[in-house]
């Protein structure tokens, strides 16, 4: 199908999918990080603790996502969506007004499950579904709500620190969240029903049948390839959870920093894009043993540099692989697992993500405060990236015969 007759055929859906994903970034940890500086200074936190608390909220939402995930398979978009944006909001509205360092853990646990978890979750589930032959370019134009929040939402939100008090900065993230539900409404009022509910248009994975999450834990490739998928959230919050640290050690003003954020969100929308259409030209066995290597490049760029210019090429590398990370794990699950249980398998996924989202900051945040700052603990993370890329070789090339003919 031509792309313009493609956006204008499903341009509700599509973007209800931007939509959603662009909301998930006021629970992202690109976002929060932006406030670390003030977080930290208000309730008196070292580095480490302020790690920590981030890791015991984040790491409470994963064990929820495992228990809630499942709610994509059984309710529409247009209900599941609009409440989790909803309960995003009063997140926003609790981060603004919460008094207490002790409930900042529960501050965090909302945000992360209703934004990261849930609301990014909701989008990619939908993308899935609703399409088959074009899921990856579906799902990487869903993806450009994440690259719009990456692109504008820290410059924008580090410059306006300047001059607006950051509780009113949160207040007016609620605000917009709870503005954008009749949007997302209005867009879903003709929701169809999603295309893996008809048995004509489902899509099978390994041996011809649809997974259930049971029968995928028990598979060797789900843990191959979901252990290695881990490692991105894992280390790439660490780095924007870290910014404000990161740009101290380096000895560079942190708005100088941010600025070159988003050369990294543009590479992240054109590598987005490619990594879409490669997907439905060739299929992930093939995409996943590379996608991880440019982050791994991209991290070896932070750790040598001495001017912003070198942490823009380190963005540049991340955004490049950030592309692959916002395709290629929603359609890998498809194909592998098949479309009945994905909202299921793919929570499942989530919630180790969301883990390594949790292990990140408080792993890298501990070691800061041992002495070991966040730039020198970058080789080794480095050289975690290419053990792994290695390591999905050997499975992926046993699934690859087990994989249905195409039609």
């Amino acid at each position: 199908m031509p792309f313009v007759r493609f956006l204008r055929e499903n341009a509700p859906f599509l973007l209800a999918g931007v939509l959603l994903s662009f909301l998930s970034s006021f629970g992202q940890t690109f976002f929060i990080s932006i406030f670390g500086g003030e977080i930290r200074a208000a309730f008196g936190l070292t580095n480490g603790e302020w790690g920590g608390i981030y890791t015991l909220g984040t790491g409470a939402s994963a064990v929820l996502m495992l228990l809630a995930g499942g709610l994509t398979d059984r309710l529409r978009v247009r209900v599941l969506g609009t409440a989790v944006v909803g309960l995003l909001a009063l997140a926003c509205f609790a981060m603004a007004l919460n008094p207490w360092a002790a409930a900042l853990p529960f501050v965090i646990l909302a945000l992360r499950f209703f934004g990261q978890g849930m609301t990014s979750t909701v989008s990619v589930v939908a993308m899935a579904r609703w399409f088959v032959a074009t899921r990856g370019r579906a799902l990487a134009i869903a993806a450009l709500g994440f690259s719009l929040g990456e692109a504008t939402l820290p410059l924008t939100f580090v410059w306006l620190k300047r001059h607006v008090d950051w509780h009113t900065l949160w207040i007016g993230a609620g605000v917009f969240c709870l503005l954008m539900l009749p949007v997302l409404i209005g867009l879903l009022r003709l929701e169809r029903t999603p295309l893996a509910a008809s048995e004509d248009h489902t899509s099978a994975g390994l041996d011809g049948r649809h997974w259930t999450r049971l029968e995928a834990l028990r598979s060797p490739l789900f843990w191959a390839l979901s252990l290695a998928m881990m490692l991105m959230p894992a280390f790439s919050t660490a780095f924007w959870f870290h910014q404000v640290h990161f740009a101290e050690v380096k000895g560079w003003d942190h708005l100088s920093l941010v600025a070159v954020f988003p050369l990294g969100t543009l590479a992240l929308v054109v590598s987005t894009q490619v990594f879409g259409w490669a997907i439905d030209r060739w299929g992930v066995v093939r995409l996943l043993p590379f996608y991880l290597l440019p982050f791994a490049i991209g991290f070896l760029a932070h750790a040598h540099a001495d001017l912003v210019w070198w942490s823009a090429i380190g963005i540049i590398l991340m955004g490049v692989s950030g592309g692959g990370q916002s395709t290629i794990p929603a359609a890998c699950w498809a194909q592998f697992f098949g479309t009945r249980h994905i909202g299921a398998i793919k929570s499942t996924v989530v919630s180790m993500m969301v883990l390594g989202s949790a292990i990140g900051p408080g792993l890298t945040g501990w070691l800061i405060d041992l002495g070991y700052p966040f730039p020198a603990q970058l080789w080794a993370y480095a050289a975690i990236f290419v053990l792994a890329s290695g390591a999905m070789v050997a499975p992926l090339r046993n699934a690859a015969a087990r994989l249905p003919a195409a039609p």
